[in-house]
This record gives structure tokens, sequence and C-alpha cells, in this order.
């Protein structure tokens, strides 16, 4: 397998996009990937989205932006994996260029949601649960996630109010970051008084839906350098799948995916949880940023709200996560999340960050989550 690096990013800011179609969205992203990349096109074009039949009445997503983006006669797929759409496109061009297949590939993570009902969208959402077990029960993904913290808590003796952490970071660091939704500070007050969904959950403890897109482009490390700004390597991509319905694991507060696909990530890329300097997670609840930093072995077992409430996931902490907002303030444009992750593990690693730089970010983490944790994939970056 040849090294890959990823040659050029695009994005556009997160928000409730009326004046833009999803072909529009997704274009603006990955043409300011080529921009970046100082390419004009490449050979394959994967783009990774959820819920475009339903919400958008659009499918064949791969030749409906390679005719948009003037990419004609260029191989093009569609991926879906839930919400880790975005991380699974990005696999997919990782594995086309890295396998000598093609030498340049696309990956296009977009979600359009701002033009359906919310209860359409939640709706479209609920399908990436077990329909037997739990859809057709009337579970939606915040009441999945509200049993899980429910538990828990309970389980560690955990307060609702130890969360806290977990928004305040993501709100800071979004404040910084000018493709973020909400771009402003909250206190610890609006947290604890925020109004409640579905109980232990609250609006500070859930990420916003909307519209956004967000792009990378792959090139071989051994045919395509950047001229002026760091190398960022693909030293890692790994992918593990877990039982769809969350009562069928033997282990409902522990994320087996997120363990396997981190541990071999850390495998294919000769590294320990000790030597990343930042994670970029998937914290569409904030018990989601607890149970990934446990499975991917920064902290033991229910000691992650410790980690936050010692600042240790803060910029200048131990483990930095959700540096340019995360999910919770960035936005969860959910097949675009997982190359939002990946662009902003780049500025990281190229020192882009602004702000919110982590000194001397050398190698990056990002994890994106499919379902209630049933598709997880873990990519790894270095600055060479």
């Amino acid at each position: 397998m040849r090294e890959v690096i990823v040659l050029g990013i695009g994005q556009v800011k997160v928000d409730e996009n009326w004046d833009k179609s999803l072909r529009v969205l997704a274009g603006e992203a990955a043409l300011e990937a080529l921009r970046d990349a100082n390419i004009e096109q490449t050979q394959s074009l994967f783009v990774g989205n959820m819920m475009s039949g339903a919400a958008n009445h659009q499918q064949h997503l791969g030749a409906y932006l390679a005719d948009w983006i003037g990419m004609r006669y260029s191989e093009a797929f569609k991926v879906e994996a839930a919400c880790s759409s975005g991380a699974a496109a990005f696999r997919m061009a990782v594995m086309a260029v890295a396998s000598g297949d093609t030498d340049l590939a696309l990956a296009v993570g977009v979600e359009k949601m701002s033009d359906s009902p919310t209860a359409e969208i939640t709706a479209e959402l609920a399908t990436a649960a077990d329909a037997d077990w739990e859809a057709d029960h009337g579970l939606s993904f915040v009441a999945l996630n509200a049993l899980i913290m429910r538990r828990y808590m309970h389980q560690y003796q955990w307060e609702k109010e130890h969360f806290a952490p977990f928004s305040l970071n993501a709100h800071a660091n979004g404040a910084h970051n000018p493709y973020a939704r909400f771009q402003k500070p909250i206190s610890e007050s609006s947290y604890i008084n925020a109004p409640m969904i579905a109980d232990p959950i609250n609006v500070m403890d859930a990420s916003p839906m909307g519209d956004g897109a967000a792009a990378a482009i792959i090139a071989p490390a051994s045919m395509f350098k950047r001229s002026g700004k760091p190398t960022v390597k693909v030293a890692a991509s790994a992918a593990a799948t877990d039982t769809m319905a969350t009562h069928h694991r033997s282990e409902p507060t522990w994320l087996r995916a997120a363990e396997r696909s981190a541990k071999q990530a850390y495998q294919q890329a000769s590294v320990s949880p000790a030597d990343i300097n930042l994670f970029e997670l998937h914290d569409a609840f904030t018990i989601m940023a607890a149970l990934s930093l446990e499975a991917a072995g920064f902290c033991e077992k229910g000691q992650a709200p410790r980690l936050a409430q010692e600042g240790q996931i803060r910029p200048e902490g131990r483990i930095p996560i959700a540096t340019r907002g995360g999910l919770k303030a960035r936005g969860h444009p959910v097949g675009a999340t997982g190359l939002y992750q990946i662009v902003e593990a780049v500025q990281q690693l190229r020192n882009e960050a602004g702000a919110t730089q982590v000194n001397n970010a050398r190698i990056a983490m990002t994890q994106n989550i499919g379902g209630s944790g049933s598709n997880i994939i873990t990519h790894i970056l270095k600055s060479e």
C-alpha cells in the first residue's frame, strides 16, 4: 500500500443555508479543496451523505456532484454509513489511492437538513437505529443517548452538571471558528438551566442540525507535496461495527467499535494514545464524548468527566477535543461531519487553527460515529 497525504481541504459554514441547494453546498466545499490542492480535478469522487433521498429527494450523488463541479467522466459514488458517512467517504478515497487504483481522489461530505420539518429529520435519523427493536418502538436518537447517559451516571456515580465541561469547551472553541454554526461561549449556568429534551439530555448536551459540506483530496505521498505548508500524511484508517440495537451489547456504556477501530489505527500508525496531540471526536451528545475518550484509551472507564473537569480536554490540555467547536458548536450536518473532523485536524497540523491552535500539534486523531455506536471510523493524521 502506498503512503498517502491530504493534499487539499475545503468547507462551508454550517448554518441554515436556505439559499444554497445540496449541490451548491457540496460543490463549494469540493471546489475549495481543489483550489487548496492547486489541481483542477481528480479521477475518483466519493460523496458521504445519509439522507439526501428523503430530505432532498435526490439520490445518485456521485454523478450529481461530478457533473456540477466539472468532473464529468470521473468515477463517482455515494457512500452511506449513517452519521459516519463522511469518514466512510474519506476512507474510500484513502483506500483507492493507497491501493494504487487511482492517483487522486476527492472525498466530500454533505447534508442539507434545514429544508425539511424537524419531525421528518428526526424520523430519518432514527433509520440508523434498529428498526425492529428501537425505531418502531418510538426511540429517537436523543432518547437512545439519554438512556445510555442515565445508565452511565448510575454506573459511575456522576451527576448531570459533571458533563458541563464538554459543552463549555466546545462552545469556547467554536467562538473562534468562522465555519461554526454557534460562535459564542456558554456559561455553566446556561448549561445547567437549558431546556430538557430527554432526561438527562438537555439542549446544551446535544449537537444542532444544520446544512454543511466539507471535502478533502487524497494523493500519493511520492507524487505530490504541499508547497510552503506542512505535509499531512494519513497514517491510519480503521473501521469497526457493533450491534445495531444498543440493548444487544454486553456493556451499553462501552463503545466496542470505537475501541477496536482505535486499536487498529494505533497499530497502523505505530503510535499510542499518549502520542496523540488532539482528538476530534464525535460529540453529538456529551455522553458520546465521554464514551469515545474512554474507548480510545485516553482514560479509564467511567473517568472521562473527571478528565473534562480537570481541563485536560481544552486546547492547552493533555488531550484537546472539539478544538474547532466539535459537533456541539460547529454543528452536525450528519453526512458531512466526518469530513469536517478531517478538515479541522488538517488545519491543526498545518498550524492554521488560530486562537484554538494546539501547540506543537503533530499527530491528530478523528473518530466518526454512525448510529448509536454501530459503525465507528477512526483516522490518524501526521504532520511531516
